[in-house]
């Protein structure tokens, strides 16, 4: 048997260290959530908005915070972390360029483009990065900056942006785009009037992010509704706000205890977040109970096939797609998984393979035809919510797995390592 020690990834590791885990061992026990990833970062970009120090706790250590960090400390922004609280000071705001080597990094970099440009007037930003997952394509948020008033031009893999001062519109989003959403409802807290966003996203993080604004002074409603209104202000102030659960997080959690036979209660997390996830693991007859202190699941090596389709929140998440279909690997059946919100978001597929699924891709759908069980496999984390998916299939795949490009998982799973030995997985970090 492999000896397998509590692992940590943390922000800034090397491109060569690996995932090692060893399968067939049911997780039991309690893994606590942490704060959330994608509402996180907008709030670090909306801090750019005012002078003053702004406060953000269950704040979760990532290479995505760390990189977004890096980004206001160039542009005069001063920051500190300790202990799950992030310190964000912007009084020395003086640059409005952040380097392309972190934007570049990921893509939520681009929403310091809103914040800047209704503060500093204007910025200049290299196309972003993330992981590959599709095209996801920035004209929603520049159409909706033009609406405002401001002038844009593209060239050369540069975005500039000016404009004396914004103006409140009604802008249609013709999808509701969560980076969109937050960007222009950023960039409209201090418009001149009044800004209605129509088909705006209605995620979870949203709301938190309206929350932050509000909390600053931003007049703010409809958030989580598809009509969002915002009446611009003169100026905001700081604040102090405690992040929302990641929901994607703990919904990888509940499939890790599913996939193992587990006993897990998953802690901090808002049950009404999980909706979708907690449907689909009803349906696949895994025993799932929402209390006070959080979601219990326990495995059943009888795993249901499922037909899924992803879909802008309330729908099912599309960051919950490749981790359900390491699940449905061994199901008993067929399952049909239709992505309709990222056109490339189906590379963990071969890896699954690799490990002995029988899955094929048709179009926008994957064919998922159960086998009896996994093998241990060197794989590919090929993206982060794919990375996952590999730590999912290895915890009951027989024999030993080997993930390797795991700077994807660090970009959005807290000491995911850690979590998991700690209920029992055998599971670490190693050098190449």
């Amino acid at each position: 048997m492999l000896n397998l020690k509590k692992g940590n990834i943390m922000p800034g590791g090397s491109s060569l260290r690996k995932i090692i885990l060893e399968g067939g061992v049911p997780l039991k026990g309690e893994i606590v959530v942490s704060g959330s990833k994608n509402a996180v970062l907008p709030l670090i970009a909306a801090s750019l908005l005012t002078d003053g120090v702004s406060l953000i706790d269950d704040t979760p250590w990532l290479a995505d915070v760390d990189a977004m960090c890096q980004v206001l400390q160039h542009l005069g922004a001063r920051s500190d972390f300790s202990e799950g609280s992030l310190e964000i000071e912007s009084d020395g705001l003086n640059c409005v360029e952040p380097p392309a080597g972190l934007v570049g990094k990921m893509r939520a970099s681009f929403l310091i483009m809103g914040p800047l440009l209704a503060r500093m007037g204007k910025v200049r930003m290299s196309l972003p990065g993330g992981c590959a997952i599709g095209a996801r394509p920035i004209d929603l948020h520049l159409k909706g900056f033009e609406a405002m008033g401001a002038t844009v031009s593209i060239d050369n893999g540069y975005i500039d942006a000016s404009a004396t001062k914004l103006t409140g519109s009604r802008i249609y989003l013709d999808f509701p785009s969560v980076g969109a959403t937050e960007n222009l409802m950023m960039a409209a807290s201090l418009a001149q009037g009044v800004t209605i966003i129509e088909n705006a996203a209605e995620e979870p993080e949203i709301v938190d992010l309206a929350n932050f604004l509000g909390a600053m002074g931003a007049k703010i409603k409809g958030a989580g509704t598809k009509v969002i209104r915002i009446e611009g202000v003169s100026s905001l102030h700081p604040t102090h706000h405690t992040v929302i659960p990641d929901r994607v997080e703990a919904g990888s959690f509940m499939l890790a205890a599913a996939s193992s036979g587990g006993d897990l209660l998953i802690s901090n997390v808002i049950c009404e977040h999980l909706k979708s996830v907690t449907a689909k693991l009803h349906e696949a007859g895994i025993q799932v109970e929402e209390g006070y202190e959080g979601v219990h699941v326990v495995g059943n090596p009888d795993i249901g096939p499922l037909d899924i389709k992803t879909l802008p929140y309330p729908g099912f998440p599309t960051d919950m797609q490749a981790q359900f279909m390491a699940l449905l690997a061994t199901a008993h059946g067929g399952s049909v998984v239709t992505e309709t919100v990222f056109e490339n978001r189906f590379m963990h597929v071969s890896e699954l393979n690799k490990m002995g699924a029988d899955i094929k891709i048709d179009g926008h759908s994957a064919i998922i035809n159960g086998v009896e069980r996994l093998r241990g496999a060197s794989v590919r984390a090929t993206d982060l919510r794919a990375g996952a998916a590999m730590i999912i299939a290895g915890l009951k795949a027989d024999g030993i797995t080997k993930i390797d490009d795991i700077y994807h998982i660090e970009r959005g799973y807290e000491n995911i390592c850690g979590k998991l030995s700690a209920v029992g997985a055998r599971i670490k970090l190693c050098d190449d």
